[in-house]
Formats: structure tokens, sequence, C-alpha cells
């Protein structure tokens, strides 16, 4: 069911062939599908989506007006949940809160010099689209990860979208999460055409500052073509989980992290990493075991055949040095003593660190985002956060005097670039120095 690479003696670049990571970036026909959608929406508003509505996702919305989920149909979805999952959200909901709260940024300003004043001003967006997936699966905790941030910021006005079933409703779950995080404006749209409408704006969804959210590679593709209309978060691949796993780990536990992820997407990666061949042999076995309980298994069978890998190293800071490699959209440290690890670890979306923090932990009701970089980009991104829905903007403030000490030092590092209208307008604020009236 996976593979077995025994990468002692081999140097990282032959390891990361041998894996074949999949790519949603390489997909010249999907791209262009997806910018014939988006010149639709442009073109067309909400007749775009309505005819997208009916060859995608098979819903037959009557209008415009059917586009918008109303306030009622929000309610009894909420209604119609059981406690228990009502309870479980709330839970959710206040973990990642308490967790984000402690991300603000307040705006400062410094004095440090004479007449100077600094400083930095915090401002959140006003108003940011945010979609949730509705295809292989509902995803309520999506609304919660990506909602909970943008209000924790101060965003006033939040614009959520998300696929419509077929009959034309929206999942009840999804809804509920919706109602719990405090959503009042909710689409059915989904793919690249609710992309489209957030960038854009249509007659009836409103443009938006920025778009967040995950989605399949039609929606990742749409959020790279209309970046610069509107920010977004970034542009997520398939997801992937790296295990470092050394001889004190179950092979039981290995292999539920690793068909947790397999049964997202057939392009879902999951690779253990370990310097010991039991836990390898051990892990396959499981593997087999486990996975033939599973509802999904076709699709865990086809990820784990295709993208899953079992890699043999000489030791656990060789299993580091690959993992950092590969800067996996979460990994975790199945080891002895995680946090001796720590401090190696450079490159990863979200880290977990012992045999008792498993991924879905994070996913769900731990407290930090899920929103994670893949496909190897955690070496320059971040997860979501609140800084994500907040702007920055510099202060500056200098009086006569404390401009006068450094503007000959400005106009000629001016000069050295060849701009002397800059350098201008430094000096001819001291033309005729006797005669300053500012301060």
């Amino acid at each position: 069911m996976i593979r077995y690479i025994d990468a002692r003696g081999k140097d990282t670049p032959w390891v990361i062939n041998e894996l074949k990571r999949p790519s949603q970036l390489e997909a010249d026909q999907e791209r262009k599908v997806v910018l014939s959608i988006l010149k639709s929406v442009k073109e067309e508003g909400d007749a775009a989506l309505l005819r997208f509505a009916r060859k995608f996702d098979k819903a037959e919305l009557s209008g415009p007006d059917a586009l918008i989920v109303a306030e009622e149909e929000i309610q009894s979805a909420y209604d119609k949940t059981s406690p228990r999952l009502l309870k479980i959200l709330d839970k959710a909901a206040e973990r990642i809160r308490r967790f984000h709260e402690k991300q603000k940024q307040e705006t400062w300003i410094s004095f440090e010099e004479q007449g100077i004043m600094l400083g930095q001003k915090i401002a959140p967006l006003k108003r940011v689209g945010v979609y949730v997936p509705g295809g292989r699966a509902a995803y309520p905790s999506s609304v919660l990860m990506n909602v909970i941030p943008a209000q924790v910021a101060g965003v006033q006005e939040i614009v959520m979208v998300t696929p419509p079933r077929p009959d034309g409703t929206v999942h009840p779950s999804i809804l509920a999460a919706a109602k719990v995080a405090g959503v009042r404006q909710v689409y059915r749209t989904g793919g690249a055409q609710a992309i489209g409408a957030l960038a854009y704006g249509t007659q009836t969804i409103p443009k938006v500052d920025k778009i967040v959210g995950p989605g399949n590679i039609y929606v990742a593709l749409a959020k790279r073509e209309v970046f610069g209309l509107a920010d977004i978060d970034m542009i997520a691949g398939p997801s992937e989980i790296v295990v470092i796993a050394d001889k004190t780990a179950k092979p039981s536990f290995v292999a539920a992290d690793l068909i947790s992820q397999a049964e997202h997407d057939p392009m879902a990666t999951s690779i253990l990493i370990t310097n010991c061949k039991e836990i390898i042999s051990g892990t396959k076995q499981e593997l087999e075991r486990q996975a033939a309980k599973q509802p999904l298994i076709d699709t865990i069978r086809s990820s784990l055949q295709n993208y899953g890998a079992c890699v043999l190293v000489e030791s656990i800071s060789k299993a580091v040095k690959l993992s950092n490699a590969l800067a996996p959209e979460h990994l975790e440290l199945a080891v002895a003593n995680p946090m001796e690890l720590l401090s190696e670890v450079q490159n990863a979306g979200a880290i977990f660190l012992g045999h008792y923090s498993p991924e879905p932990v994070g996913d769900y009701m731990a407290g930090p985002n899920h929103v994670l970089p893949t496909s190897g980009t955690a070496r320059f991104y971040s997860p979501l956060s609140v800084d994500d829905f907040v702007k920055k903007s510099s202060i500056i403030y200098y009086d006569r005097s404390a401009l006068k000490r450094i503007h000959q030092d400005v106009a000629d590092f001016a000069r050295m670039e060849g701009l002397s209208a800059h350098a201008n307008a430094m000096e001819v604020r001291y033309e005729n120095d006797d005669e300053g009236i500012f301060t």
C-alpha cells in the first residue's frame, strides 16, 4: 500500500526526487478552465454563478436571490444541530479565539529622538471573503479557523461562500458553524467562480479586500489568478504530513496519523521518516489493518500508494534535516524527547510534539490555526493568523530642528540615486533658515 525508501547513504535531493510530491501549480489544463470561469464571472456576474452552479454543483438555483443564504436558513440549521455537536463547536471556537487573541498587535508610537515621532498604525481590513469547501466533505472547522482570526483582528464585514449541494442547500454543519462564529453574509457558490465573485464583485456578492480559505485545485489556481485585485492567504496544495518516529513510537499511532491525512485527497502526502526498520514494518501492517476499516478506503489507498512513503534514514537528526527540506504542512515528532528536536526544526506549518499530540487535535480543537502552508511553502509562509487580516501603516513626524539635523544627509542620499527633486524637497525648507516659522 505504501512505498519503502531506503535513504541510508543517500543525499536529500535524491530522496526528495524519489518522493515525487504533487503540486497544484503545475496544471495547465485546469488553469485554462479557471481563466474561462473567471472571465465569465467578471463579465456576467450573478448569471455566471447560477450557470456554474447548474454545471458543476448540479444545483438549480432560481435566481440571484437564491445565491443568498437567508438568516432563517442559518438559524434553522443551527437549531437542528444536536446539542452535543453545538457544544463541540462552541468549545473549539473558544479555544481558537483564545489562541488568536494572543497574536493581536496594537498601534505603537516611539519618541526615541528629540523632535521625532515614529510609529506603526494597525488597522483591520474592511471586508474579507472566506471560502469554505463543500465537495468531498463538509468542513465546519474551516469556518471557525478562517472567520475567528478575522474577527479578532477587527474585520467588520466577513463574506462567506460555500458550494451548494444538488438540492440547492448548504450543508447544515457549515451553517451551524457560521452561526457559532457570528457570520451573517453567506452565499451558495463554490469553486473558481466563487473566488471570482469575491475578487470582482457581482450584483449580489460584494467585492472583498482579501480571500482566505482552502479549496481544490480550481480554487487554488483561481486565488493565484486574482491576486492583486484582492489579497489572498496562500495557494494551498494537497494536505500533507511528515511523521518523524524513533523506536519509542507506536506503529498503530503512526499509521493512524498517516491515514488521517490520506483520507483528505488522492493527492495527499503522508510520509514516515525513521531510523528504525521495525517501526516501518509495524506501520505498514497497521496501515493495511486500519485502512480496511475506513469508509474512504479508495481515497486512502490512492494517496498512500502514489504519494505516501516510509523512509529509512541513519539517524533522527538526518530525519529532521530531510523534513526541513520537505517543509511539510504538518510535522509530528513521534519521539521520546521531542523538545530536544524542536530547535532543529526550521520549516513546518505546524509542529506536533510527542506521541499524544496527533495532527487531528490541531485540525479541530487545540486552538492554533489549521490553515497551513503546503507543498514546501512552509519555507517562507506561516499559518493563517490575525496578522493576515490587518494592514500596517508607518507613522513619521519630524519637527523643524529634527529635520534640519539630517536634511542634508537625505538630500545627498537622494542625489546619489539621481533624484534631485527629492533633494530639493529637503533643501527648500532651509533656503532661508532665519525665516523658518514652523516647528
